[in-house]
């Protein structure tokens, strides 16, 4: 298995370990037990840090497509590098710093957080592409 591989599947788990965040973070919310396991035919408002959370939770998985596909295709074509594993590393490491600066709210950081895990994917694409 390449290094690559091993950080998309430690990546997926961060994946999971976020959808339980969103998931239990509103649980405290008065209301909230009650509407979700309901119809949820209107929205509920879960409160600022909760909202976060879902919502980095569903940032997560609109960068994760994109690195597990590249991924397995460098796997696939045996193009794996240093700097392949450099960036899969770079991509993993601003998604766990990420979500502290999502739900905190920490503005400038959070998007050059993002940035650095965006600029991971595209050098683990670049191996790819050369």
């Amino acid at each position: 298995m390449t290094e690559e591989l091993r950080i998309a599947i430690y990546a997926a788990l961060l994946g999971m370990f976020q959808l339980c965040l969103a998931a239990w973070s509103p649980l405290g919310v008065p209301g909230y037990l009650r509407w979700n396991t309901g119809p949820r035919d209107t929205p509920f408002d879960v409160g600022p840090v909760p909202g976060r959370l879902r919502r980095v939770f569903q940032n997560f998985m609109e960068t994760y497509v994109f690195f597990a596909v590249i991924v397995v295709a460098l796997a696939l074509a045996h193009k794996s590098d240093a700097v392949s594993i450099w960036g899969a590393r770079a991509y993993l490491i601003a998604r766990i710093v990420y979500i502290p600066c999502y739900a905190f709210a920490i503005s400038y950081v959070r998007s050059a957080v993002w940035a650095v895990s965006f600029f991971g994917i595209v050098a683990t694409a670049c191996c790819l592409l050369f």
